[in-house]
This record gives C-alpha cells, structure tokens and sequence, in this order.
C-alpha cells in the first residue's frame, strides 16, 4: 500500500517537525495510538516503540529514523508485522510561518490474515496521519503564551521651564 499527501501548513517547518519527531506524546493526539516509548533520540536519529490499537486490532511495530531538522525524517521499520515499510517526511520552509509539507509511505503487511485484520485499520491511521500532526502543531501553537514584546525605550522629555 503507497500513501502519499502533500499540505500547505500556516505553521513554522520546525514546530511541525517537533510535533512529528516527538512519538512520545502521540498517545495524547493520535487516537489509535496505545502507547509509545522512544528507544534512542540525538540530532540525526530517533528510534521508538509503538503500540497500534484501533476497533479491536492491535499490533506493535518500531522504527528508527535518519532526521535532518526541521527539514526531513525517514521511517525505517526494525520489527513488527509488516514485510515492507518505508516512509518519508519532508518539509519545506515556505515563509517564517508557513511550510509545505509533504508524506510517503509504503508498506505491506507481512502475512495475509493481518493483511485482512489490521490494513484496513492502518489504512485510515495513514490517511488521517497528516491532518492529525497539523492540527496537533496549530492546537500547541495557540496554546503558547504570546511571544514576549520587547518594552518601548523610555522617553526623555525635554526639562519643564521653571
């Protein structure tokens, strides 16, 4: 199975990379994930841990994936039930406030009965993947406290005659 969307995003390429880069915090979003534990995390990998429940099918998979931020992160399958599983995130800075960002994914299931039980459900989690970080990022976003301004300077004013 290949999936692949592209999106306009009203969000900084480095937010949105945090969002997706951060597994750890995918439960608290992203319904169908049971849990998720990050194995090694440093500048240019992060591998992790994670439990797929969704409508009574459950499996776990892990992935370590190659990161150059805020620009792109690859999916790497370690172990789990899939026979071919290779994704891509890439994003791209349109603006200070703006990206485009663009998901591929290709994966098949190892064997024809989770083929059967668990595709259809993967196949939504995939669909719906974008939409959740981008909507993830936007909800962080407006729940930060505004951007400190920086004071006006003190004006001098000129003495008053005496």
């Amino acid at each position: 199975m290949q999936v692949q969307r592209s999106v306009l995003v009203d969000q900084p390429a480095h937010q949105l990379f945090d969002v997706i880069e951060a597994a750890e915090h995918y439960p608290r979003f992203l319904p169908w994930c049971a849990g998720a534990q990050i194995l090694q995390r440093d500048d240019s990998i992060v591998s992790a841990d994670l439990q797929v429940r969704w409508h009574g099918v459950s499996f776990a998979f892990r992935t370590r994936n190659p990161k150059r931020r805020p620009a792109f992160m690859a999916i790497h399958l370690e172990q789990g039930p899939f026979r071919r599983f290779y994704g891509e995130w890439q994003l791209t800075e349109l603006a200070p406030d703006a990206c485009k960002v663009v998901f591929q994914l290709d994966y098949e299931f190892e064997h024809g009965l989770m083929t059967q039980l668990a595709g259809p459900v993967f196949g939504k989690v995939t669909s719906t993947l974008v939409d959740a970080f981008v909507q993830r990022a936007q909800a962080l976003a407006a729940a930060a406290p505004p951007a400190a301004t920086p004071a006006a300077p003190p004006v001098s004013l000129p003495p008053t005659p005496a």
